[in-house]
C-alpha cells in the first residue's frame, strides 16, 4: 500500500499546488485550500482556488476550443474518450487509494469509483456512434421532418465531496462525445482528487493535439460555483449535492434562462414484506446505511418493515451491526471509514439527539468513537433507531450512517404511502418475492422515486441506466440510458425539395 505522497508521485500531482488548469500550466492567485485526510487527520497539502481573473480566463480558452472541438466528429471525440478510459485502468489502483485517502470511503469503493469512471468511458464511446435525432411524416408534400442534436457550448460540473471522481466523469464523458467542452468545480474537500483527474485528461488532450479548453478544473468554494451559474456563457450547469446547494444553482441560472441538471438530495428506503427473502434484504439495508459511511446520496435512511416480521428482523439486525468493523479505510478488514470532516460528525450528532427528543429508541446506539484509537474525530458508530415515521428528523437527509427502522401494517400500499411521504425521491427498493407486490411497487401509483429496485438495496446504481430522482432530487438524470441529450440542444429542420411552397395545416397564402 502506498503512502499519500507516494501516490501524488505517481499521479503526478504536487502537495502545494495550484488549483486551476485549462490543458497546459496550472494556476491559482486565490485564497489557499487545505486538504485534510479523515483517515489519520493528516494535512495532505494545500491548493490555491480560482479568482474571478482566472474564472475568466478559463471561459476564454473554453470558449475557443468549442469552436474547434464542436466540429470533431463525434467517433473521433469518443476515440478521445476511450484513451481516457485507458489511462484511468492504468491509474485504476493509484486513484482509488487517493479518494479513500482523501475522501475516507473504503478502498473497495475507491477503486468501484473508479471503475465507474472507466465504464462510463466505455459507455460513451459506444454513444459516439449513436447520437441520433427522429424522422417524422411531415403533412406536406415532398417535404422531410426531422430532428437532430447539437452541442450546447461550456458545460460547468459542480461536484460534490462523497464521490470526488465518478460524478465528473459521468458529466464529462457525455459531454465530451457529445461535442460539448467542459469546466469542473469540484469539492473544496476533495481538490488532490480533481487535480489527479485532471492531469490523467491532461495527457490524452496533448498526445491527441486537442486545444486547452476542452478540460478545465477551478478549484474553489462556493463563489466559483455562483460565477458558473450566473454566466450566460455556460449553456449547462450540472450540479450534485445537497438540496439546499441545488435550489440555490437552480435560481441562479434559471433566472438567464440557462439549462441545469441537477442530482440532489436522497432519503432512501427498504421495504421489507413478509414475502422477502430476509438474508438479501439483511444484506442489502446494512451496505445501503454503512457503505461509505453513509455518506451516499443513495444510501439507505430508512427500512419500513412489516410488523409481522418486525421484532425479528430488527434483532437480527442488531447482531449483524454488531459485527462491522470500525477503521482506517485503507485496510481491507475494515466495513466502515471516517465521515468526511468535524462539520459532518457534528450534523450526526445532532441527529442522534434529535432522535431522542422525538421519541426515537434506539436499536444499535451511536456515539463519537475515540481519536486516541483511530487518529481522527471523525470516525463515528453507525446508528439504528426504531422510530415513528413521521418524526421530523426522519423526513431529513443526515448525511451519516443513520438508519430509522419503522413498523407497518396491513398491504404494500400503506409501506408505499410511508415512503413517498418525504421530500426526496432519488432512490427506493422493495425486498419481496410476491409478484403481486413487487409489481405494484413499481406501478405508476407506486414508488415516486427516479429509481426504484426489487430485491437489491437502493445503492450501487450501474451506469447503463439513467441515474436520478424527482421531488427535492432536483429531477436531472445522468449516466446512461439517454441521459446524453441533456447535454444537447434539439432543434427540429423541415426540408422542401418540391417546387411549391405549401404551409402547414392548409393555410392558403397568394400573392
Amino acid at each position: 500500500m502506498q503512502n499519500f505522497n507516494e501516490l501524488l508521485q505517481e499521479l503526478n500531482v504536487s502537495s502545494s499546488q495550484k488549483g486551476c488548469h485549462s490543458g497546459k500550466t496550472w494556476y491559482g492567485s486565490g485564497e489557499t485550500i487545505r486538504s485534510f485526510s479523515p483517515v489519520d487527520g493528516s494535512e495532505l497539502g494545500t491548493v490555491s482556488s480560482a479568482t474571478v481573473e482566472d474564472y475568466e480566463n478559463a471561459i476564454a480558452k473554453a470558449e475557443h476550443a468549442f469552436l474547434s472541438f464542436r466540429k470533431i466528429p463525434a467517433p473521433k471525440r469518443g476515440e478521445m474518450v476511450r484513451q481516457l478510459g485507458n489511462k484511468l485502468r492504468e491509474k485504476k489502483q493509484a486513484l482509488g487509494q487517493l479518494v479513500s485517502w482523501e475522501m475516507g470511503k473504503s478502498l473497495q469503493e475507491g477503486l468501484g469509483e473508479v471503475q465507474e469512471m472507466i465504464d462510463i468511458c466505455d459507455f460513451a464511446v459506444g454513444l459516439s456512434r449513436q447520437l441520433h435525432g427522429f424522422t417524422m411524416t411531415s403533412e406536406r408534400p415532398l417535404h422531410r421532418l426531422y430532428e437532430q442534436y447539437h452541442p450546447l457550448g461550456i458545460v460547468g460540473v459542480i461536484s460534490a465531496f462523497n464521490f470526488p471522481v465518478a460524478v465528473w466523469s459521468w458529466n464529462v464523458a457525455l459531454a465530451w462525445v457529445c461535442g460539448n467542452v467542459c469546466i469542473w468545480k469540484p469539492s473544496e474537500k476533495t481538490p488532490f482528487c480533481s487535480i489527479a483527474c485532471q492531469q490523467i485528461v491532461s495527457e490524452v488532450l496533448r498526445e491527441n493535439k486537442y486545444p486547452e479548453g476542452i478540460s478545465t478544473v477551478l478549484s474553489g468554494g462556493a463563489d466559483v460555483g455562483k460565477w458558473l451559474a450566473e454566466d450566460h456563457r455556460v449553456a449547462l450547469v450540472s450540479a450534485t449535492g445537497s438540496t439546499r446547494m441545488g435550489k440555490d444553482v437552480a435560481q441562479r441560472v434559471g433566472a438567464r434562462l440557462g439549462k441545469s441538471l441537477l442530482e440532489l438530495g436522497g432519503n432512501n428506503a427498504i421495504i421489507i414484506t413478509p414475502n422477502a427473502d430476509l438474508d438479501t434484504a439483511m444484506r442489502a439495508a446494512i451496505f445501503g446505511a454503512v457503505g461509505t459511511c453513509g455518506q451516499r446520496c443513495t444510501s439507505t435512511r430508512r427500512l419500513i418493515v412489516h410488523e409481522d416480521i418486525f421484532d425479528s428482523f430488527t434483532q437480527n439486525l442488531k447482531k449483524a451491526y454488531g459485527q462491522l468493523r470500525i477503521g482506517n479505510p485503507l485496510d481491507e478488514n475494515n466495513h466502515l471509514g471516517p465521515l468526511i470532516d468535524e462539520d459532518a460528525v457534528n450534523t450526526y450528532v445532532n441527529a442522534l439527539n434529535q432522535v431522542e427528543e422525538q421519541g426515537g429508541e434506539w436499536l444499535v446506539p451511536g456515539g463519537r468513537m475515540s481519536k486516541d484509537t483511530l487518529g481522527s474525530d471523525c470516525y463515528v458508530k453507525p446508528a439504528v433507531a426504531l422510530i415513528d415515521h413521521n418524526a421530523p428528523i426522519v423526513h431529513q437527509e443526515t448525511f451519516a450512517p443513520i438508519l430509522y427502522v419503522m413498523k407497518y401494517k396491513g398491504g404494500v400500499e400503506k409501506a408505499i404511502d410511508i415512503q413517498n411521504e418525504v421530500k426526496q425521491g432519488l432512490s427506493s427498493s422493495i425486498m419481496s418475492l410476491n409478484i403481486q407486490e413487487t409489481e405494484t411497487f413499481l406501478a405508476h401509483w407506486g414508488s415516486d422515486c427516479g429509481i426504484a429496485n426489487v430485491n437489491i438495496g437502493t445503492s450501487g446504481a450501474e451506469i447503463g441506466g439513467a441515474f436520478g430522482g424527482e421531488k427535492d432530487t432536483g429531477g436531472g438524470r445522468e449516466s446512461g440510458s439517454d441521459a446524453w441529450k441533456a447535454y444537447m440542444r434539439r432543434q427540429t429542420n423541415t426540408i422542401n425539395y418540391s417546387k411549391d411552397l405549401p404551409l402547414a395545416q392548409g393555410i392558403i397564402f397568394d400573392l
